[in-house]
């Protein structure tokens, strides 16, 4: 959709967090083990590590977070059996251009941890490998991720808008796009039987 209003979010210069020191999760030891894992099974696949209020999140490069997550769920001094959601992010002011970010929210129970992992691009190319193949809990996430945001998660069993209707335009929760000052797309909306509404497979 065309920025027809200018950045209307109230924060044009919003970033992603500064990367931290890996000496901050040296002393915890959940935490080394889970970065040392990650990082020896897969040393290009971390981009950065941050700590934030006592939170991990492990930045991730595009190719490598199938293998990740699945690491992540399998590894038996791990255990992150469970995925409780997928968010979407944008950053406007990024300086890679890379400003669309895909966070996964990973929960151990055998543990009693969480992490989260994030990867990120562009506008122009927005495709991240689903994981719904390795976290089924993914699905609806990864649809409403797409929905809100326009990232595209390649693999996903039936990508679709899963609040907005099929052909609406644009994604709403991006920064630039219009609070105001657009046509309602809800005009002689109907909802057809059950029988005859889109299939997802």
């Amino acid at each position: 959709m065309t920025d027809r209003m200018g950045e209307t979010s109230g924060m044009p210069d919003m970033t992603s967090p500064p990367p931290r020191v890996a000496m901050e999760y040296a002393d915890n030891p959940e935490m080394a083990l889970l970065v040392t894992a990650v990082e020896g099974a897969f040393p290009d696949a971390v981009e950065r590590v941050v700590i934030d209020r006592g939170e991990l999140t492990l930045h991730i490069r595009r190719p490598a977070i199938v293998d990740v997550a699945r690491l992540l769920r399998d590894d038996r001094q791990l255990h992150f059996e469970v995925l409780s959601g997928v968010s979407g992010v944008d950053y406007p002011a990024v300086e890679d251009g890379r400003r669309l970010h895909a966070v996964y929210h990973l929960l151990s129970m055998t543990h009693r941890q969480r992490v989260r992992l994030e990867v990120a691009v562009t506008v122009d190319d927005p495709h991240i490998p689903s994981l719904v193949g390795v976290y089924p809990t993914a699905d609806w996430h990864e649809r409403e991720t797409y929905d809100f945001f326009g990232i595209i998660f390649d693999g996903h069993p039936g990508l679709a808008r899963i609040e907005m209707p099929d052909d609406w335009e644009g994604h709403p929760q991006r920064k630039d796009y219009p609070l105001g000052g657009v046509p309602v797309q809800y005009v002689g909306a109907t909802i057809p039987p059950p029988d005859e509404r889109r299939s997802m497979a």
